[in-house]
């Protein structure tokens, strides 16, 4: 894939990561996620849409930063990630009231938008080429983006959240530590890496997101020609395989566990392709809904909201 104009990568790049915002959001059933037939009390389906919407002019921002890298016009150091990612969470706040709906995608997705930008820039397009920037872009970060982050995500007020031994979000000092002691956003997310994919995504190169979530993806896109399934199936297997933080933190590592084993039997049974899968899945659907938010696997999906983000610059369109 080639661009004759390097004016025309930002917007490719934004149209993209917004298309992988929407087809996440609307794949269903999801167990335990808000999907285009379900919703939550306080957060709808429509309130992702709107995300959706505010997202797009900061993910043409963040390529574009992307391709000035290239053009020798911005360092790495200089993209200002944090800023861009405080951007988002800001304009996604003023248009919806549904509360935090896409923290964890935009902060996946940022990096993703700076490096497809450069890789773009650099001439020709490939998963490889793209991984290979997108590690760059999150080992470069600085202090202030670190500094940044962290507005962001008290601005965004995520639950579940819990608490950190060394550089707490949720503490007041915290911000002043960061600058002192000199510790960019991949420092910060080599500590909380444990305990949270999306940290450990950062520091790991994006290994759910490309080594699990896009191969499976691609694989059952081909099998079943219809992108709910392979979407769906592609988060039941991530969630099987990679038990969902974010429950880890709300109910505890055993009942996260727990419901990765459901996932994999939903998968076994044929998923959406067979009615027994299909029964299964409603099912588990169903149970994790009864949970009162305790077994939302929302790390899950933003990290299928990351593979789609593949998918589309990879030139998938639904």
């Amino acid at each position: 894939m080639t661009f004759k104009m390097l004016k025309d990568i930002p917007e490719y790049v934004s149209h993209c990561l917004q298309l992988a915002v929407l087809l996440e959001v609307s794949a269903y059933p999801k167990p335990g996620n808000v999907h285009r037939t379900a919703d939550f009390e306080g957060t709808r389906y429509e309130h992702f849409l709107a995300s959706a919407v505010a997202l797009e002019p900061h993910f043409r921002h963040a390529a574009n930063r992307g391709v000035s890298v290239h053009n020798a016009k911005a360092s790495l150091e200089t993209i200002g990630v944090g800023e861009i990612i405080k951007g988002a969470v800001v304009d996604v706040s003023s248009w919806q009231q549904g509360g935090n709906t896409v923290l964890g995608s935009i902060i996946l997705l940022v990096p993703i938008a700076v490096a497809a930008g450069k890789t773009l820039a650099e001439g020709v397009f490939s998963i490889q080429r793209l991984r290979g920037n997108l590690k760059s872009v999150v080992e470069s970060t600085t202090p202030g983006d670190a500094v940044k982050l962290y507005e962001a995500i008290n601005l965004a007020q995520p639950s579940g959240l819990g608490r950190a031994p060394q550089f707490d979000v949720t503490h007041p000092a915290s911000r002043k530590k960061i600058v002192e002691e000199r510790v960019n956003i991949y420092q910060v997310f080599q500590i909380s890496a444990p305990w949270d994919s999306i940290s450990s995504e950062w520091v790991n190169n994006y290994y759910i997101t490309f080594d699990i979530g896009y191969s499976f993806f691609t694989q059952q896109l081909t099998q079943t020609k219809d992108i709910n399934t392979a979407t769906v199936h592609t988060f039941l297997k991530i969630l099987s395989e990679i038990p969902d933080t974010l429950i880890a933190r709300k109910a505890g590592t055993s009942k996260a566990k727990e419901v990765s084993t459901k996932a994999k039997t939903v998968l076994e049974a044929g998923g959406l392709t067979t009615q027994e899968g299909r029964n299964r899945l409603q099912k588990l659907d169903k149970q994790l809904r009864a949970s009162a938010h305790q077994l939302n696997p929302g790390t899950t999906a933003d990290i299928t909201s990351a593979v789609l983000a593949l998918a589309t610059l990879n030139g998938h369109r639904p």
